[in-house]
């Protein structure tokens, strides 16, 4: 398994440059995982299927779906994108690497564990200080904007939140300058559970069912 991973590492550092791994390779990585794992909630709310695990009766309608999906496509390649090139140098600094070796699964896991008690803590108290009623009114509102979410609105938000979003979700990686894998793994796995804590849905396969400490939906 270790040298499948390396050999398909391999042909990644070999066809392309440290930048368009970390910065494009980063963004399409984000928004496949994203897209994917948000667009099936849209149709399953249409189509009704599933509708004893979903938390609110309330359905949206297409055209705020579709809303969501155009504006969420604008932040990401008039936000995102450019903070993930922007933020690029100073992943360099703080020793981001790409190269081979891949790190150690036991260096994987614990870097990934420090990043979400981190930005767990990060975003508790940015969260909060978002409720009070000026930031509210002129920034964090646009969030909440969906009263009944779905997957795609864990990322529907006013520019400036979505940068504090960006700044706790790469704190972490910044601070201990990980392999360019790890960084993708915790970028997966950031993005699934935000999906999932805002889908709207709660399975009996939920997370947090078998997670005390994992909050779900």
């Amino acid at each position: 398994m270790a040298s499948i991973m390396e050999s398909g590492w391999l042909y990644l550092v070999t066809h392309f440059s440290d930048f368009q791994l970390a910065c494009l390779g980063s963004f399409f990585l984000h928004e496949s995982v994203f897209f994917f794992s948000g667009l099936p909630f849209i149709f399953l709310e249409r189509a009704g299927w599933l509708s004893k695990y979903k938390i609110q009766p309330k359905n949206n309608t297409p055209a705020a779906q579709e809303k969501c999906i155009t504006r969420l496509v604008l932040y990401h390649l008039c936000v995102n994108l450019p903070v993930m090139i922007f933020s690029y140098p100073v992943f360099r600094f703080m020793g981001m690497r790409s190269s081979l070796p891949l790190p150690s699964w036991k260096t994987v896991l614990a870097q990934i564990i420090f990043y979400f008690i981190l930005e767990d803590f990060i975003f508790y108290w940015g969260h909060r200080v978002l409720h009070t009623k000026w930031l509210y009114k002129h920034v964090h509102s646009v969030h909440h904007e969906y009263a009944t979410p779905f997957g795609l609105t864990s990322e529907y938000a006013h520019p400036a939140e979505i940068l504090f979003l960006g700044f706790a979700t790469i704190v972490g990686p910044a601070i201990t300058g990980p392999h360019l894998m790890t960084l993708w793994l915790w970028m997966v796995l950031r993005v699934l559970e935000t999906v999932e804590a805002h889908c709207g849905y709660h399975f009996p396969w939920s997370l947090s069912n078998f997670l005390p400490i994992y909050g779900g939906c």
